[in-house]
């Protein structure tokens, strides 16, 4: 599909010269004469670039540029201006987001090498926001964020073993995100093309698990009207997370750790061995030690399970962290119900900072996709937050659900606030811009475009 560019300009001699050149390379390219014609015409056609001059009839071409990027963030404005004003336009380009700025007579192989250059950014911008698109569709709610020490021990653990076949106990309290750690080692590991079956030992009945473990031939009991594949064979050639795995029934754990000792499967009613290949990952939001001492864990299973451990920290103990996860599921449930809300006050700020969060990162992402469904306007309002975070909830005095008083928190505007969480994610990365915006949750040019709105140097200062 050919790229079509937007020419905006009252002067007909340069629309049509650009025209002429333009179409000459192939390019499809539509003329406007005016801000309103130039914005119609876009509501009519996707554009891929503009080359705007800088004096229209109706407006001036830095409030269109600003408009034209609003409605798509990858359009490149190239802005044209008469001699003597290239210094003034180029200072006023920076808040309004244009590509370059070219000086009037200008030469037609100069405006086709910057529209070249600028169709080539385009595409690049294109592909990192389609790509984060889909990654955060794909794991919205796979993506650990944060850059507490805790938190860099488990990327760090994930990182060494994602890519082996050992097996990987995973502990935290509810809501920690251990399901999160467990998608991603599967992700990473040679096994990412194979199945991944999730089974949580708490939820599924205790006269039912056995056959959902381990499958059933027909009429093995009262019921077995067709034979049924266990979900242990399911998991062959995959991975396969037991959650809750203290919650499973001790005889059955004597027949898990002889699959995980022989690599085959006996179905209920069955006398067929059927080989089974998985990388098991086991999670449990209690203590496996104190568990093994109250019989809910077998020792040798326990053993068996527990290559590596991976402890997730709860919220409270990552505290630095709130800021970030506030702002990331923030921007991710205003695009996912497509709301404007893009602030919040700086009482409500506090009053998250300052809670306790006992369900964790789960909770938090409650709290903030309900204040974002609710918001009206733009900014969250402490009365948009849920009712536990309107006053002290059972923690200490002046806290809030067990955190720390909100006049604890320190204070400033949510500018100030973004601007630090922005800094720290730079701080944390290295001043990796790409690594920066995942840990936000940002896409990179939203990122580019809080540093220049809170005058964040691009290089570390």
């Amino acid at each position: 599909m050919r790229n079509t560019i937007l020419v905006v300009d009252d002067e007909a001699s340069i629309a049509d010269g650009l025209r002429l050149t333009l179409e000459a390379e192939g390019y499809s390219v539509r003329i406007a004469g005016s801000v309103r014609t130039a914005l119609a015409s876009v509501a009519q056609a996707d554009v891929h670039m503009a080359i705007v001059d800088l004096m229209l009839p109706d407006g001036d071409g830095l409030t269109l540029t600003k408009e034209l990027k609003t409605r798509d963030p990858a359009i490149e404005v190239v802005v044209i201006t008469a001699y003597g004003s290239v210094r003034k336009a180029m200072e006023a380009t920076k808040g309004a987001g244009a590509f370059y700025v070219v000086e009037k007579p200008f030469e037609p192989d100069e405006m086709l090498g910057l529209v070249k250059n600028a169709l080539e950014h385009r595409k690049l911008l294109v592909e990192n926001i389609e790509l984060r698109r889909r990654l955060l569709e794909q794991t919205a709610d796979s993506e650990i964020l944060g850059s507490a020490p805790g938190i860099h021990r488990v990327l760090e653990t994930i990182a060494s073993v994602a890519d082996t076949d050992a097996n990987v106990l995973i502990i935290g309290e509810s809501g920690t995100g251990k399901e999160l750690i467990a998608n991603a080692l599967h992700e990473r590991s040679s096994r990412r093309e194979g199945p991944f079956v999730k089974i949580n030992c708490a939820a599924l009945p205790k006269d039912l698990i056995e056959s959902e473990l381990f499958g059933h031939t027909k009429g093995s009991f009262t019921g077995a009207t067709t034979e049924k594949v266990g979900l242990l064979e399911e998991a062959h050639k995959g991975s396969l997370l037991l959650d809750e795995i203290t919650e499973m029934p001790p005889d059955l754990q004597a027949k898990l750790l002889r699959v995980l000792e022989e690599r085959v499967v006996r179905r209920l009613g069955g006398a067929k061995s059927i080989p089974v290949d998985f990388r098991l990952v086991s999670s449990t939001n209690r203590g496996p030690e104190q568990a093994v001492k109250e019989g809910a864990l077998r020792q040798d299973l326990y053993f068996r399970i527990n290559t590596v451990t991976i402890a997730v920290p709860p919220l409270r103990e990552r505290r630095d962290d709130l800021p970030v996860l506030v702002r990331a599921f923030l921007e991710r449930y205003r695009a996912k119900h497509q709301r404007t809300v893009d602030a919040i006050e700086p009482e409500a700020y506090r009053r998250l900072l300052a809670y306790a969060w006992p369900g964790n990162v789960r909770e938090l992402q409650h709290a903030l996709e309900r204040a974002v469904l609710v918001a009206h306007g733009r900014e969250i309002t402490v009365g948009d937050l849920p009712e536990s975070l309107h006053h002290g909830a059972g923690g200490g005095e002046g806290a809030v659900g067990g955190g720390i008083a909100p006049s604890e928190v320190p204070a400033g505007s949510l500018e100030e606030i973004e601007r630090a969480s922005i800094l720290k994610a730079l701080d944390s990365t290295r001043w990796n811009k790409q690594d920066a915006a995942a840990l936000l949750g940002l896409r990179r040019p939203t990122l580019y475009s809080k540093m220049r709105k809170h005058n964040i140097p691009q290089r570390r200062p």
